[in-house]
């Protein structure tokens, strides 16, 4: 793991994006066999039970990096407590036009407009299936760039239909920047609708599979006060689960000194530590206490972890500060709880 600096200063050498899938392909040679032994981090027990599961340590990797399933094996013998994959839809797409990524270093961030390319979710769940993981796995579920955002309650139905039997818990991707419309589900009625048609699916899967799986919902840091209160309300009353805090941001303001930030998409990493971790904070006044807040958004230390934890998460996922600091951030944080 100490090779990590060597390895990142390689992959910061390409682009973005072709350096992201070449350490997934390097990952998946390490789901079994002697190479899933060569990046194995033992860490300290650190366990946190939540939605009525117990978390190995509460430190989770976002969705986003491995959007197929890939990696599941080698991305926990890595040392997170929870793997998160996805986002998947109903059908396989492309994605955004490239170039779709792009690297801010000295802002420790990233911009991505990558538009939820992923295989299908039919893909994923063979691939699931086939892994065998027996870890906690959370399950990120969207709609199609091309379903009509009228029809888009029905993309999230299917979706979790799908998923339900493989999944710990399943997240409900409702504050992507990169999907036209997307973000107008987490408001008014398009939220009370979908809400009220999620749980309504999940008590009929919970007869068929005999087993209760919990839905949390992904929101944007970009948001205002009010507007999360009103959110929060929507949760309460529809009973979900959940609420991850939060997605990438639109917001420039902390990097518009940057040669790319400019370009379309979302932003993530330290310049949006804060940002996320206010909405955390409203979130945790408008929420009652047995509804769980993960938090996500700018963690590259221990420290930040904290920030969010002392805020009123419960558990945390990181992905830009896994991307520049490698396992060692794991490693750090789950030591320092």
């Amino acid at each position: 793991m100490q090779l990590y600096p060597l390895f990142r200063k390689a992959l910061f050498s390409q682009d973005a994006e072709w350096s992201h899938d070449f350490t997934l392909r390097q990952l998946q040679r390490c789901n079994s066999g002697p190479l899933h032994k060569l990046i194995y981090q033992r860490l300290p027990v650190k366990p946190v039970n939540v939605l009525g599961l117990t978390f190995p340590n509460p430190v989770g990797l976002a969705a986003g990096l491995d959007k197929d399933g890939k990696c599941i094996k080698a991305l926990a013998a890595l040392g997170f407590g929870f793997i998160e994959i996805g986002t998947v839809t109903p059908k396989p797409q492309l994605g955004n036009e490239k170039p779709r990524m792009f690297r801010l270093p000295e802002h420790k961030a990233l911009i991505n407009r990558m538009g939820f390319n992923n295989e299908g979710v039919d893909a994923l769940v063979e691939r699931v299936s086939a892994a065998g993981f027996k870890g906690i796995l959370g399950i990120n579920i969207g709609k199609n760039k091309d379903t009509p955002d009228a029809q888009g309650v029905q993309d999230y139905l299917y979706c979790l239909e799908k998923v339900y039997p493989h999944a710990s818990y399943v997240t409900v991707n409702i504050s992507s920047p990169n999907t036209p419309g997307l973000r107008e589900f987490q408001q008014g009625t398009h939220l009370s609708e979908l809400l009220s048609a999620l749980k309504s699916k999940q008590k009929e899967l919970t007869d068929v599979h005999l087993r209760y799986v919990p839905i949390l919902v992904k929101i944007a840091p970009d948001m205002t006060e009010e507007q999360v209160r009103g959110f929060a309300h929507a949760i309460v009353e529809h009973e979900l689960d959940g609420v991850i805090a939060t997605n990438t941001t639109l917001d420039r303001s902390a990097v518009d000194d940057d040669p790319v930030a400019n370009e379309a998409g979302g932003l993530s990493g330290e310049p949006l530590a804060d940002k996320s971790t206010e909405t955390i904070k409203w979130l945790r006044a408008a929420l009652p206490e047995e509804i769980p807040i993960i938090g996500a958004g700018g963690i590259g230390s221990s420290e930040q972890a904290h920030a969010k934890l002392n805020a009123g998460a419960q558990l945390i996922q990181i992905y830009t500060g896994f991307i520049y600091q490698g396992p060692a951030l794991i490693k750090s944080i789950v030591n320092s709880l």
